[in-house]
């Protein structure tokens, strides 16, 4: 509930701060390329599912590392501050095998663990230099809304030491903070950087799929290569 209310304070701010910044100002399209992160083993939720999942399939969480591609809007507010928004798109298919079990024949029990996020993003950010200034560091935050889909698919082994095939499904929007920091290079109207930022939010997954959580850890970093153009 929490998150939903500073969700909602944030979009408020965001519809006052754009709806502030006069048709003049200055606008930007980003558009960015890089990878995500995901939160490490060792400081995910007890009830997450990936960290539950290694006690008997054979993985690491950080293969879910993957690239991950997004554009921005943003909009110059005074001489120090942008605000943008923004949409992005991760997916990582992983395949993995039962740690202890086997086939009959000695064959691997196979299967692919999935994992899609479609960030919808508003940020604001600080320049201490100011805009036009040759470099443009900055800092920022706000907030993300993130559409995900986890899936397990292959062989499986039942309570009964039985193989079966199968297919598992959970979806749902998790909403959750962003802090990011990065770097501008303006060139004549395009601009080029880089950029970090961290991300943290948790999904939820269906009782009736049989995960051996009921939760996804969708937090962790991303890091890319902007380039922009200016309007």
């Amino acid at each position: 509930m929490r998150r939903l209310i500073t969700a909602s304070v944030v979009a408020l701010a965001g519809m006052g701060v754009f709806g502030g910044a006069a048709a003049s100002a200055q606008q930007q399209v980003s558009f960015s390329i890089g990878g995500f992160s995901p939160r490490s083993e060792d400081a995910r939720d007890h009830n997450d599912v990936l960290l539950n999942n290694l006690d008997f399939l054979a993985f690491r969480v950080s293969d879910f590392g993957g690239p991950i591609v997004g554009g921005e809007w943003i909009g110059a507010i005074g001489g120090n501050f942008d605000a943008a928004l923004g949409a992005g798109f991760y997916q990582r298919s992983v395949p993995t095998v039962y740690t202890d079990f086997t086939n009959s024949n000695g064959s691997e029990i196979e299967q692919t663990l999935k994992l899609r996020v479609v960030p919808l993003t508003a940020t604001v950010r600080w320049l201490p230099l100011g805009h036009h200034n040759g470099v443009e560091p900055y800092i920022g935050a706000g907030v993300g809304v993130f559409n995900y889909r986890y899936s397990e698919s292959g062989q499986f082994l039942a309570t009964d030491s039985s193989i079966f095939r199968g297919t598992f499904v959970g979806s749902g929007t998790a909403t959750g903070p962003i802090i990011l920091g990065g770097i501008r290079v303006p060139v004549g109207s395009w601009g080029v950087g880089g950029e970090l930022r961290y991300q943290s939010a948790e999904g939820t997954l269906p009782a009736d799929q049989d995960f051996s959580a009921n939760k996804i850890d969708l937090g962790g970093f991303t890091y890319t290569f902007t380039l922009n153009f200016r309007f």
